[in-house]
């Protein structure tokens, strides 16, 4: 019986532990400005809570812009969620900063903050400097994963492809090896050619019925986005759009992804 017991109570025995998972939200915030017209930081903040997750890629964040009040989103969202937070502005703005940011739960290791091409604005057609913030961190397995936000242009669909090569460029070249998450809002539907770009080097992890996301109120098309890579690395869990229709003109879309044991 004593033998038994040790055999049982070996450090070999125990149960192996579980896996890691992580809630990986992406979301167009639309400056806090909700499809009621209000500009509501708290409003937001509450979509993002309920959600519970562990890394938050933001696009559309305004930082000490006239139109939001000179307010500094990325600090007010931080706050209100006790999530850590980095912002990758884009472009200068009524007086103040606009782009892409990241929140995070998990210890931040180093930020960059990398330019994407992109054709300026004309008078006939006004375009914005697009951009991607890549943060990495110490992931719930003590190894380095890197998460990016990004969003390509708008109205260029020529941008959005030149956009797309560039992230697999900076962040799936041969060679690079970084477990990294991808999230943000590419404007592209799901066949289109810059998701088809990254899908050379990115697995995505979307439902299966391919969730509209825009616009909030009633959405047609899908074009917010989470890849991974390598695709060895992950494993997708749950993914989902979330019905939220007034906090933002986009509604966020959230993955599950269990982290591999290798």
């Amino acid at each position: 019986m004593a033998l038994l017991l040790a055999l049982v109570s070996s450090p070999h025995a125990e149960a192996a532990e579980p896996p890691h998972q992580l809630r990986v939200l992406c979301y167009n915030v639309h400056w806090c400005k909700g499809t009621d017209g209000k500009y509501d930081v708290a409003r937001l903040a509450d979509v993002i809570n309920k959600a519970k997750p562990d890394l938050v890629a933001l696009q559309e964040v305004d930082v000490g812009v006239k139109r939001s009040g000179r307010v500094h989103d990325v600090r007010e969202l931080s706050k209100l969620t006790g999530l850590a937070a980095r912002f990758g502005p884009t472009q200068h703005y009524e007086g103040g900063l606009f782009g892409n940011a990241v929140m995070t739960n998990l210890p931040i290791l180093d930020v960059a903050i990398h330019p994407l091409p992109y054709t300026e604005s004309t008078d006939e057609r006004t375009t914005y400097p697009r951009g991607a913030i890549a943060v990495t961190m110490q992931s719930p397995d003590g190894k380095p994963l890197r998460f990016v936000s990004t969003h390509f242009q708008h109205n260029v669909p020529e941008d959005r492809v030149a956009e797309a090569k560039a992230i697999n460029k900076l962040f799936a070249s041969d060679g690079d090896d970084l477990r990294t998450i991808l999230a943000g809002d590419m404007n592209a539907v799901p066949d289109a050619e810059p998701v088809t770009e990254l899908l050379k080097k990115w697995t995505n992890a979307i439902d299966e019925a391919a969730t509209p996301t825009a616009p909030a109120t009633k959405p047609r098309s899908r074009i917010d986005y989470v890849f991974y890579r390598a695709s060895s690395q992950f494993r997708v869990v749950e993914s989902k759009v979330i019905p939220e229709s007034i906090a933002s003109d986009h509604r966020p879309v959230l993955a599950v992804l269990e982290l591999s044991a290798n």
